[in-house]
């Protein structure tokens, strides 16, 4: 049977400097903020594509679904690759789907060339968190894993929120969307090109601490490959992620016009919310780096941060504050959420098996996209219904069963380890 249990040979490993730790976090940070740039490749300019092309909003939507349903699937398929080829090289192969994926966006005459496009960024997107917590994972001293996955979170905060500003403002500036996704296709082969550069940096072979090593990942071996799955922490990680993307894709795709129906204020004021959750989730994350080295029970951290965050939501739905300062506590709940995160993927660290890591994340990860995927009709059926304060009080009943989730991993993982000291 798989033993998630850790062993303490990370403490006679030799020191690492700052410098090869911070590069290689830099590097693994940059591919991850241009994963989730990508995520929005396809929305911010939907309004050309109903001019240029006729098309109507639910026929865009399916754009974004199919985006996540390949990128869901793939990821935890994706994990398996890891293992077996390493993380590298598929990381120069999700970062030229990017590349291809823009191209084909900017080639595009109709709604078959957005739907390849969208389907090759999800291809390309799959891989992202197996590759990025593999090499983080064995690249990265245990001192500075804890800020290695806050830089991980923040720069997919900052992908999310620089890719409406660079495709608009260049479309603006060119007059021309095409233009935009051929600057698209740049950046993402310049980051390739970096990749490639300091591919030294981010090579998985090498650099393995206490949680994969040789005897763990001989053991692993001998099991089945599907054998990490048995685990119940793995389907509790899976769930977590799931209802807590879920909270997050009522918030980001509806928060505005929830705030418009509940108190007509205008779009100028609303559009604001999600990028102040947005903002105030990076701080918040920035915050948990230094908490993961300090707690030993992550699931405290991630159940008191979180449940803070499902209250402020709360409020936010009852309509009982004045408008602004509704809209000021529903992006302050980003904090939370965001502080919440370090200790997150920490948890999911010591939840994997030896030599599993790549498995683990993909299937763990891919509740990130399932959530994404189903959670947007769901809480859009309520706005067109008039629910809109059910998008706040919706998305607070979600993260509170994302901190059930992780008390139960937290419960189990620490269980494991009382068992293992006294075995």
């Amino acid at each position: 049977m798989i033993s998630t249990t850790s062993t303490a040979s990370s403490a006679a490993a030799p020191a690492v400097p700052l410098a090869q730790d911070a590069r290689t976090i830099s590097l693994i940070g940059l591919a991850h903020g241009t994963s989730h740039f990508f995520h929005m490749l396809l929305p911010p300019l939907f309004p050309a594509f109903i001019r240029d092309f006729g098309l109507s909003y639910s026929e865009l939507g399916l754009l974004v679904t199919v985006f996540f349903v390949i990128s869901g699937i793939g990821q935890a398929l994706a994990g398996f690759v890891v293992d077996k080829v390493g993380a590298r090289p598929v990381l120069f192969l999700a970062l030229a789907c990017f590349v291809g994926a823009a191209l084909v966006a900017a080639s595009a005459t109709g709604y078959a060339g957005l739907m390849a496009a969208a389907a090759l960024a999800g291809l390309g997107n799959s891989p992202f968190h197996p590759v990025d917590f593999t090499i983080l994972n064995k690249r990265v001293s245990q001192p500075r894993l804890g800020h290695a996955f806050s830089v991980h979170g923040i720069t997919g905060n900052l992908g999310w929120a620089l890719a409406p500003v660079f495709l608009a403002g260049i479309t603006a500036l060119s007059g021309s969307w095409r233009i935009a996704y051929l600057a698209a296709a740049a950046y993402a082969g310049v980051v390739l090109l970096l990749m490639i550069i300091h591919r030294e940096a981010i090579d998985d072979r090498s650099g393995t601490w206490a949680h994969e090593t040789q005897a763990g990942a001989k053991a692993l071996a001998e099991e089945h490959p599907l054998a990490f799955r048995r685990l119940p922490s793995v389907w509790l990680c899976f769930a977590f992620f799931f209802w807590t993307t879920a909270a997050l894709s009522a918030i980001q795709s509806f928060a505005s016009p929830a705030l418009q129906q509940m108190y007509g204020l205008p779009l100028s004021i609303t559009a604001f919310v999600v990028t102040g959750y947005m903002l105030c989730g990076a701080a918040g994350m920035v915050v948990g780096g230094f908490l993961v080295s300090r707690v030993d029970r992550l699931e405290r951290t991630i159940g008191w941060a979180m449940a803070a965050a499902a209250a402020l939501l709360f409020v936010a739905g009852t309509g009982w504050l004045p408008g602004l300062m509704t809209a000021a506590v529903a992006a302050l709940a980003g904090f939370g959420t965001g502080l919440a995160g370090p200790s997150r993927d920490m948890l999911i660290k010591r939840a994997a098996p030896p030599g599993a890591t790549g498995r683990v994340y993909g299937t763990v990860y891919s509740g990130l996209d399932i959530g994404f995927a189903l959670a947007a009709p769901a809480f859009g059926a309520l706005l067109d219904h008039g629910h809109a304060n059910g998008i706040f009080h919706g998305a607070a009943a979600l993260l509170l069963m994302g901190v059930a989730s992780a008390s139960l991993v937290g419960l189990r993982v620490a269980r494991t380890r009382v068992l293992a000291a006294a075995g």
